[in-house]
């Protein structure tokens, strides 16, 4: 009887990562670190320091200048056109400023997730398969949001956007997931709540969960692991329970922020 094929862990590997947009100047210098299955990972830094551009480099927003990008064992960093679309279905996204589609409904909203698996025609008339619309009425019921499927993204508040772009992520079943400051423009008892959902939701689909956050306190609580970035390289690589007050001036700089 022959074995079926394993599928790999989902995971994402940055190998020696090196990105200047000024020869001789680098944003990011030789940046190396590994995510898989459930884990949770904050990346912090002071601003200006590579953070956003590490994110971009991933997802091949932007060309890194060296260095390799594995997602689940593949190798993405030199794709280009189909293959690279293909790629990227693997890799979902959470966005700063929401990034929904204003007019359209809630759940149409979700339900671009799926863009990447139909066709063009079909995306165009928005027909999606039953097994994609079970799922994604799925998804509203566990992110609070079912009573809203039919509403317009335009009419939500800053958190209920939240909730539908975190859904929108999950639905393309990405290998790994990526959030650039999702709770910025959010309140403090709102944003305690994305961060619960997105790390709750990561964890149940295991998907391995990268943050880019400025809020330290909030990456303490609700990561598995701390990324510190300063000066262009990681300067800590460790659990939020061995970040110390030595680590954050290493960080961020200075004393008088941490009184």
């Amino acid at each position: 009887m022959s074995q079926q094929p394993v599928s790999p862990v989902r995971s994402l590997r940055v190998d020696r990562l090196y990105k200047e947009y000024t020869a001789g100047k680098p944003i990011l210098s030789d940046i190396s670190f590994e995510v898989s299955s459930k884990s949770s990972v904050a990346i912090i830094g002071p601003s200006g320091t590579g953070k956003s551009t590490l994110i971009r480099c991933v997802n091949k927003l932007i060309p890194p200048t060296s260095g390799t990008i594995y997602v689940s064992g593949e190798n993405i960093t030199d794709l280009h056109g189909a293959q690279l679309r293909r790629a990227r279905r693997k890799i979902g996204m959470v966005f700063q400023e929401f990034n929904l589609v204003e007019r359209l409904t809630v759940m149409e909203n979700v339900l671009c997730g799926r863009l990447g698996y139909v066709s063009p025609l079909r995306a165009w008339l928005r027909r999606y398969p039953k097994t994609d619309i079970d799922m994604a009425f799925n998804l509203l019921e566990s992110i609070g949001l079912i009573d809203f499927t039919r509403q317009r993204a335009d009419s939500l508040s800053g958190g209920q956007r939240q909730r539908v772009g975190i859904a929108r992520a999950i639905m393309q079943e990405p290998h790994v997931l990526l959030a650039d400051e999702p709770t910025s423009s959010l309140d403090p008892k709102t944003s305690v709540e994305i961060m619960e959902l997105l790390v709750s939701l990561t964890e149940t689909h295991q998907i391995p969960l990268i943050i880019n956050i400025h809020d330290v306190e909030l990456a303490k609580r609700f990561t598995t692991r701390i990324i510190g970035i300063a000066r262009g390289g990681i300067v800590f690589d460790g659990p939020p329970s061995e970040l110390s007050n030595d680590h954050l001036q290493d960080i961020y700089g200075g004393e008088n922020w941490l009184q």
